[in-house]
Protein backbone atom coordinates (compact mmCIF):
# COMPACT_ATOMS: atom_id res chain seq x y z
CA UNK A 1 0.00 0.00 0.00
CA UNK A 2 2.81 2.39 0.94
CA UNK A 3 4.61 1.59 -2.31
CA UNK A 4 1.45 2.36 -4.29
CA UNK A 5 1.02 5.72 -2.57
CA UNK A 6 4.69 6.56 -3.13
CA UNK A 7 4.41 5.68 -6.82
CA UNK A 8 1.32 7.87 -7.22
CA UNK A 9 3.01 10.80 -5.50
CA UNK A 10 6.04 10.54 -7.79
CA UNK A 11 3.68 10.39 -10.77
CA UNK A 12 2.35 13.77 -9.60
CA UNK A 13 5.87 15.25 -9.51
CA UNK A 14 5.29 17.05 -12.87
CA UNK A 15 2.47 18.97 -11.19
CA UNK A 16 4.99 20.40 -8.73
CA UNK A 17 7.30 21.23 -11.66
CA UNK A 18 4.52 23.09 -13.47
CA UNK A 19 3.76 24.98 -10.26
CA UNK A 20 7.40 26.11 -10.04
CA UNK A 21 7.22 27.25 -13.67
CA UNK A 22 4.12 29.30 -12.89
CA UNK A 23 6.22 32.25 -11.80
CA UNK A 24 8.81 32.00 -14.57
CA UNK A 25 7.12 34.41 -16.96
CA UNK A 26 6.89 37.19 -14.38
CA UNK A 27 10.45 36.65 -13.11
CA UNK A 28 11.91 36.34 -16.63
CA UNK A 29 10.09 39.40 -17.95
CA UNK A 30 11.32 41.42 -14.98
CA UNK A 31 14.86 40.07 -15.36
CA UNK A 32 15.05 41.27 -18.97
CA UNK A 33 15.13 44.84 -17.66
CA UNK A 34 18.56 44.08 -16.21
CA UNK A 35 19.93 41.17 -18.28
CA UNK A 36 19.57 40.39 -22.02
CA UNK A 37 17.33 37.32 -22.70
CA UNK A 38 19.98 34.85 -23.91
CA UNK A 39 22.40 35.90 -21.17
CA UNK A 40 19.68 35.35 -18.57
CA UNK A 41 18.95 31.92 -20.06
CA UNK A 42 22.65 31.08 -19.81
CA UNK A 43 22.84 32.18 -16.17
CA UNK A 44 19.73 30.16 -15.39
CA UNK A 45 21.21 26.98 -16.84
CA UNK A 46 24.60 27.48 -15.18
CA UNK A 47 22.98 27.75 -11.74
CA UNK A 48 20.73 24.78 -12.47
CA UNK A 49 23.57 22.62 -13.80
CA UNK A 50 25.80 23.30 -10.79
CA UNK A 51 22.99 22.46 -8.34
CA UNK A 52 22.08 19.25 -10.17
CA UNK A 53 25.71 18.14 -10.48
CA UNK A 54 26.26 18.55 -6.74
CA UNK A 55 23.24 16.38 -5.96
CA UNK A 56 24.23 13.71 -8.50
CA UNK A 57 27.79 13.55 -7.18
CA UNK A 58 26.46 13.02 -3.66
CA UNK A 59 23.81 10.43 -4.51
CA UNK A 60 25.00 8.44 -7.54
CA UNK A 61 28.20 6.51 -8.31
CA UNK A 62 30.52 7.60 -11.13
CA UNK A 63 29.21 6.49 -14.52
CA UNK A 64 30.92 5.25 -17.66
CA UNK A 65 28.71 6.33 -20.55
CA UNK A 66 28.67 4.69 -23.96
CA UNK A 67 29.08 6.85 -27.05
CA UNK A 68 25.40 6.35 -27.74
CA UNK A 69 24.40 7.70 -24.34
CA UNK A 70 26.86 10.60 -24.54
CA UNK A 71 25.31 11.52 -27.87
CA UNK A 72 21.86 11.19 -26.27
CA UNK A 73 22.69 13.59 -23.44
CA UNK A 74 24.30 16.02 -25.89
CA UNK A 75 21.28 15.88 -28.19
CA UNK A 76 18.96 16.50 -25.23
CA UNK A 77 21.16 19.43 -24.24
CA UNK A 78 20.85 20.91 -27.73
CA UNK A 79 17.08 20.52 -27.69
CA UNK A 80 16.62 22.08 -24.27
CA UNK A 81 19.10 24.88 -25.08
CA UNK A 82 17.00 25.67 -28.17
CA UNK A 83 13.85 25.57 -26.05
CA UNK A 84 15.25 27.97 -23.45
CA UNK A 85 16.72 30.37 -26.00
CA UNK A 86 13.50 30.59 -28.00
CA UNK A 87 11.40 30.76 -24.83
CA UNK A 88 13.33 33.72 -23.44
CA UNK A 89 13.50 35.52 -26.79
CA UNK A 90 9.80 34.89 -27.38
CA UNK A 91 8.93 36.06 -23.88
CA UNK A 92 10.85 39.29 -24.44
CA UNK A 93 8.92 39.94 -27.67
CA UNK A 94 5.38 39.07 -26.53
CA UNK A 95 2.88 39.85 -23.81
CA UNK A 96 1.82 37.65 -20.91
CA UNK A 97 -1.43 36.63 -22.62
CA UNK A 98 0.29 35.63 -25.85
CA UNK A 99 2.92 33.63 -23.98
CA UNK A 100 0.40 31.86 -21.76
CA UNK A 101 -1.86 30.86 -24.62
CA UNK A 102 0.99 29.52 -26.73
CA UNK A 103 2.33 27.41 -23.86
CA UNK A 104 -1.02 25.58 -23.88
CA UNK A 105 0.23 23.93 -27.07
CA UNK A 106 3.13 22.22 -25.25
CA UNK A 107 1.02 19.26 -24.03
CA UNK A 108 -0.42 18.91 -27.55
CA UNK A 109 3.08 18.67 -29.02
CA UNK A 110 4.04 16.21 -26.26
CA UNK A 111 1.16 13.88 -27.09
CA UNK A 112 2.02 14.02 -30.81
CA UNK A 113 5.67 13.16 -30.11
CA UNK A 114 4.70 10.52 -27.53
CA UNK A 115 2.45 8.74 -30.00
CA UNK A 116 4.82 9.01 -32.98
CA UNK A 117 8.22 8.56 -31.28
CA UNK A 118 7.42 6.34 -28.28
CA UNK A 119 4.41 4.49 -29.62
CA UNK A 120 2.18 5.60 -26.74
CA UNK A 121 -1.52 4.81 -27.03
CA UNK A 122 -3.92 7.71 -27.64
CA UNK A 123 -7.02 6.55 -25.77
CA UNK A 124 -10.39 8.28 -25.88
CA UNK A 125 -10.11 9.13 -22.16
CA UNK A 126 -6.74 10.80 -22.75
CA UNK A 127 -8.06 12.77 -25.72
CA UNK A 128 -11.18 13.94 -23.88
CA UNK A 129 -9.14 14.87 -20.80
CA UNK A 130 -6.75 16.96 -22.87
CA UNK A 131 -9.58 18.80 -24.62
CA UNK A 132 -11.29 19.52 -21.28
CA UNK A 133 -8.00 20.76 -19.78
CA UNK A 134 -7.39 23.02 -22.79
CA UNK A 135 -10.91 24.45 -22.48
CA UNK A 136 -10.47 25.12 -18.76
CA UNK A 137 -7.10 26.78 -19.28
CA UNK A 138 -8.49 29.07 -21.97
CA UNK A 139 -11.34 30.07 -19.63
CA UNK A 140 -8.74 30.97 -16.98
CA UNK A 141 -6.71 33.01 -19.45
CA UNK A 142 -9.73 34.90 -20.84
CA UNK A 143 -10.48 36.03 -17.31
CA UNK A 144 -6.88 37.06 -16.72
CA UNK A 145 -5.92 38.73 -20.00
CA UNK A 146 -7.43 40.78 -22.79
CA UNK A 147 -7.16 38.31 -25.64
CA UNK A 148 -8.01 40.95 -28.24
CA UNK A 149 -4.36 41.97 -28.11
CA UNK A 150 -3.48 38.69 -29.82
CA UNK A 151 -4.38 40.40 -33.09
CA UNK A 152 -1.32 42.58 -32.67
CA UNK A 153 1.02 39.77 -31.70
CA UNK A 154 4.63 40.08 -32.81
CA UNK A 155 5.09 37.35 -35.41
CA UNK A 156 8.72 36.69 -34.47
CA UNK A 157 7.87 36.35 -30.79
CA UNK A 158 4.98 33.98 -31.48
CA UNK A 159 7.15 31.81 -33.74
CA UNK A 160 9.83 31.71 -31.05
CA UNK A 161 7.33 30.59 -28.41
CA UNK A 162 5.86 27.96 -30.73
CA UNK A 163 9.35 26.60 -31.30
CA UNK A 164 9.98 26.68 -27.55
CA UNK A 165 6.80 24.66 -26.94
CA UNK A 166 7.67 22.09 -29.60
CA UNK A 167 11.27 21.66 -28.45
CA UNK A 168 10.27 21.32 -24.78
CA UNK A 169 7.80 18.60 -25.81
CA UNK A 170 10.62 16.91 -27.73
CA UNK A 171 12.89 17.22 -24.67
CA UNK A 172 10.17 15.54 -22.59
CA UNK A 173 9.67 12.62 -24.96
CA UNK A 174 13.24 12.15 -26.14
CA UNK A 175 14.52 11.85 -22.58
CA UNK A 176 12.43 8.73 -21.84
CA UNK A 177 15.00 6.11 -23.02
CA UNK A 178 17.79 7.71 -20.96
CA UNK A 179 15.53 7.99 -17.93
CA UNK A 180 14.80 4.27 -18.22
CA UNK A 181 18.52 3.40 -18.49
CA UNK A 182 19.73 5.76 -15.76
CA UNK A 183 17.38 7.95 -13.73
CA UNK A 184 15.36 11.14 -13.90
CA UNK A 185 17.96 13.03 -11.87
CA UNK A 186 20.92 11.95 -13.99
CA UNK A 187 19.14 12.61 -17.27
CA UNK A 188 18.05 16.08 -16.16
CA UNK A 189 21.56 16.79 -14.85
CA UNK A 190 23.65 15.74 -17.84
CA UNK A 191 21.30 17.28 -20.40
CA UNK A 192 21.42 20.53 -18.41
CA UNK A 193 25.23 20.40 -18.28
CA UNK A 194 25.37 19.78 -22.04
CA UNK A 195 23.22 22.87 -22.63
CA UNK A 196 25.61 25.20 -20.76
CA UNK A 197 28.31 25.63 -23.47
CA UNK A 198 25.64 25.84 -26.18
CA UNK A 199 23.91 28.77 -24.49
CA UNK A 200 27.30 30.27 -23.57
CA UNK A 201 28.11 30.48 -27.29
CA UNK A 202 24.96 32.56 -27.85
CA UNK A 203 25.88 35.23 -25.29
CA UNK A 204 28.64 36.97 -27.34
CA UNK A 205 26.41 36.65 -30.40
CA UNK A 206 23.62 38.43 -28.55
CA UNK A 207 26.01 41.19 -27.51
CA UNK A 208 27.32 41.54 -31.07
CA UNK A 209 23.92 41.90 -32.78
CA UNK A 210 22.23 44.05 -30.13
CA UNK A 211 23.18 47.09 -28.10
CA UNK A 212 23.41 44.95 -24.95
CA UNK A 213 26.36 45.48 -22.64
CA UNK A 214 27.36 42.86 -20.08
CA UNK A 215 29.32 45.50 -18.17
CA UNK A 216 26.09 47.42 -17.65
CA UNK A 217 24.52 44.54 -15.71
CA UNK A 218 24.16 45.57 -12.09
CA UNK A 219 24.20 42.66 -9.65
CA UNK A 220 21.53 43.85 -7.26
CA UNK A 221 20.14 41.56 -4.52
CA UNK A 222 16.84 41.39 -6.40
CA UNK A 223 18.55 40.24 -9.61
CA UNK A 224 20.53 37.60 -7.72
CA UNK A 225 17.33 36.27 -6.15
CA UNK A 226 15.66 36.18 -9.59
CA UNK A 227 18.55 34.22 -11.15
CA UNK A 228 18.58 31.81 -8.20
CA UNK A 229 14.83 31.29 -8.60
CA UNK A 230 15.22 30.60 -12.31
CA UNK A 231 18.21 28.30 -11.78
CA UNK A 232 17.43 26.42 -8.58
CA UNK A 233 13.64 26.18 -8.72
CA UNK A 234 12.71 26.78 -12.36
CA UNK A 235 15.52 24.58 -13.70
CA UNK A 236 17.19 22.18 -11.23
CA UNK A 237 14.14 21.27 -9.16
CA UNK A 238 11.53 21.56 -11.92
CA UNK A 239 13.45 19.62 -14.58
CA UNK A 240 14.11 16.80 -12.13
CA UNK A 241 10.47 16.68 -11.01
CA UNK A 242 9.25 16.74 -14.61
CA UNK A 243 11.48 13.82 -15.59
CA UNK A 244 10.69 12.00 -12.32
CA UNK A 245 7.11 11.65 -13.48
CA UNK A 246 8.39 9.99 -16.65
CA UNK A 247 9.68 7.09 -14.53
CA UNK A 248 6.08 6.17 -13.69
CA UNK A 249 3.73 7.36 -16.43
CA UNK A 250 3.76 8.08 -20.16
CA UNK A 251 4.85 11.42 -21.58
CA UNK A 252 1.31 11.98 -22.84
CA UNK A 253 -0.01 11.70 -19.29
CA UNK A 254 2.46 14.03 -17.56
CA UNK A 255 1.96 16.62 -20.30
CA UNK A 256 -1.47 17.42 -18.86
CA UNK A 257 0.10 18.84 -15.71
CA UNK A 258 1.57 21.60 -17.86
CA UNK A 259 -1.88 23.20 -17.91
CA UNK A 260 -1.51 24.16 -14.26
CA UNK A 261 1.33 26.56 -15.15
CA UNK A 262 -0.86 29.54 -16.19
CA UNK A 263 -3.15 28.90 -13.21
CA UNK A 264 -0.21 29.13 -10.82
CA UNK A 265 0.98 32.17 -12.75
CA UNK A 266 -2.38 33.83 -12.14
CA UNK A 267 -2.13 33.03 -8.42
CA UNK A 268 1.36 34.60 -8.38
CA UNK A 269 -0.09 37.70 -10.03
CA UNK A 270 -2.88 37.92 -7.48
CA UNK A 271 -0.56 37.34 -4.52
CA UNK A 272 2.43 39.44 -5.53
CA UNK A 273 0.93 42.02 -7.86
CA UNK A 274 -2.56 42.39 -6.41
CA UNK A 275 -4.25 41.31 -9.66
CA UNK A 276 -7.89 40.26 -9.57
CA UNK A 277 -8.68 36.63 -10.39
CA UNK A 278 -12.42 36.79 -10.98
CA UNK A 279 -15.04 34.08 -11.42
CA UNK A 280 -13.53 32.77 -14.67
CA UNK A 281 -10.42 31.75 -12.79
CA UNK A 282 -12.43 29.53 -10.45
CA UNK A 283 -14.60 28.08 -13.22
CA UNK A 284 -11.68 27.51 -15.57
CA UNK A 285 -9.55 26.05 -12.77
CA UNK A 286 -12.25 23.51 -11.92
CA UNK A 287 -12.72 22.51 -15.57
CA UNK A 288 -8.96 22.24 -16.07
CA UNK A 289 -8.63 20.11 -12.93
CA UNK A 290 -11.26 17.70 -14.27
CA UNK A 291 -9.34 17.40 -17.53
CA UNK A 292 -6.03 16.82 -15.75
CA UNK A 293 -7.69 14.17 -13.57
CA UNK A 294 -9.01 12.33 -16.61
CA UNK A 295 -5.57 12.34 -18.22
CA UNK A 296 -3.60 11.47 -15.08
CA UNK A 297 -5.83 8.45 -14.38
CA UNK A 298 -5.84 7.22 -17.96
CA UNK A 299 -3.49 4.31 -17.32
CA UNK A 300 -5.31 2.99 -14.26
CA UNK A 301 -8.67 3.40 -15.93
CA UNK A 302 -7.66 1.67 -19.16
Amino acid sequence: MLSTVSTYLFALAPLAAAALWGGLYVVSKWGFDAVPPLTLAFLRVVVGAVALLVVVQLTYPARQFTRRDLFGFTALGAVVATSLATQFLGTALTTASQGSLITVLTPVFTILFGVTLLGERLSMRLLVGMLVAIAGTIVVLTGQYDLSELAGAATTGVVMLLLASATWALYTVWGKPLIDRYSALETATYSCVAAVPMLAALVPLEVAVTDASLRAIELTPALIVAVLYLGLLGTAAAWYLWYKGMEYVDASVISAFFFSQPVVGALFGATLLGESLGSRFVLGGVVMAVGVYLVSTTRTAA
